[in-house]
């Protein structure tokens, strides 16, 4: 169905370094270009819109609960909460991406879990956070050794640039396991990790506890958690997208998690930096056993 871009012009991002300023319109326009690489990873997934009703420089509203006023051509999952629901909107096509556009929805924060079951999560993401803006050094090596170490357990994983600070590495699952088995596995392998490179890294949720470390972030692995979703815009100057890399792309110069934009993330997508992840997720049990091997002898120490 055709969706009307009101006020077309409003711009919602301004220019930046790697990128001009975004109208409406360019959103709009973009979204419809990406949609095809995007919506696969949506799809059936509840969202939490992040809209900038006047641009970055304005409020931004995270919204999760669908209003009344939106069409009713996009479907909303019913999902629990403390105390009630939640009816998140579901995006299944490219007409409702371009209508989140002229919703000023800059980013979409996707559940890791489906809406026909929300408690069981078929991703888990790592979120690799530097301490200084600047150093994609760390990250880039960090990324590395947590691919390393996930193959050890023989779980396929994937990199994925933020848009922001840091990097993503996701993991496919077969969603059979819930978000607390989940995370405890998230939690371990970043602990074994860490502790292979205590100068370096940390699983410190405190940030005074963290120091110059980075951060290994496991807590998006939890019910009601969201995480930015691929081929999305961040709300920063310049507009730069969270977009999947492959593993070698992470040495090219200019390699960062800002590289690219609205311009080029379609051309990104068009490489499929994700086609050797396999089609279907791993189950975790095999991967715990490899794990507490792991760790119970204390053999993985690539860092030492």
């Amino acid at each position: 169905m055709p969706v009307e871009i009101h006020r077309p012009d409003k711009v919602l991002l301004p220019a930046g370094p790697d990128g001009g300023e975004v109208t409406k319109a360019d959103l709009a326009a973009y979204h419809r270009e990406v949609a095809s690489f995007m919506l696969p990873h949506l799809r059936g997934r509840p969202l939490m819109l992040e809209r900038h009703p006047d641009g970055v420089d304005g409020p931004v509203f995270m919204q999760k609960n669908t209003p009344d006023h939106y069409p009713g051509w996009i479907p909303r999952a019913q999902v629990a909460k403390e105390g009630g629901t939640v009816r998140h909107p579901l995006c299944e096509n490219a007409d409702t991406l371009a209508y989140f556009a002229d919703q000023a929805c800059l980013t979409l924060h996707r559940w890791l879990s489906r809406a026909g079951h929300p408690d069981r999560p078929d991703v888990l993401v790592f979120d690799l956070d530097p301490p200084d803006d600047g150093d994609f050094g760390s990250v880039r090596d960090t990324a590395r050794w947590l691919g390393e170490l996930l193959d050890c357990v023989r779980l396929p994983s994937a990199p994925m640039t933020t848009g922001s600070r840091g990097l993503h590495v996701l993991v496919p699952l077969d969603g059979r396991h819930g978000f607390d088995e989940v995370r405890a596995f998230a939690r371990d392998v970043a602990e074994l990790l860490a502790s292979d490179h205590p100068d370096l890294l940390t699983t410190a949720v405190r940030k005074r506890a963290r120091g110059a470390r980075l951060y290994l972030d496991v807590q998006r692995n939890a019910y009601a958690q969201t995480a930015v979703a691929p081929f999305t815009v961040r709300a920063r100057p310049g507009a730069p997208v969270a977009v999947p890399v492959a593993w070698d792309q992470l040495d090219e110069p200019g390699a960062g998690p800002r590289r690219w934009t609205v311009a080029n993330a379609v051309e990104q997508a068009r490489t499929r930096p994700w086609r050797g992840l396999p089609r279907r997720g791993r189950a975790l049990g095999p991967a715990r056993r490899r794990l507490d091997a792991l760790r119970g002898n204390q053999r993985f120490g690539r860092g030492s």
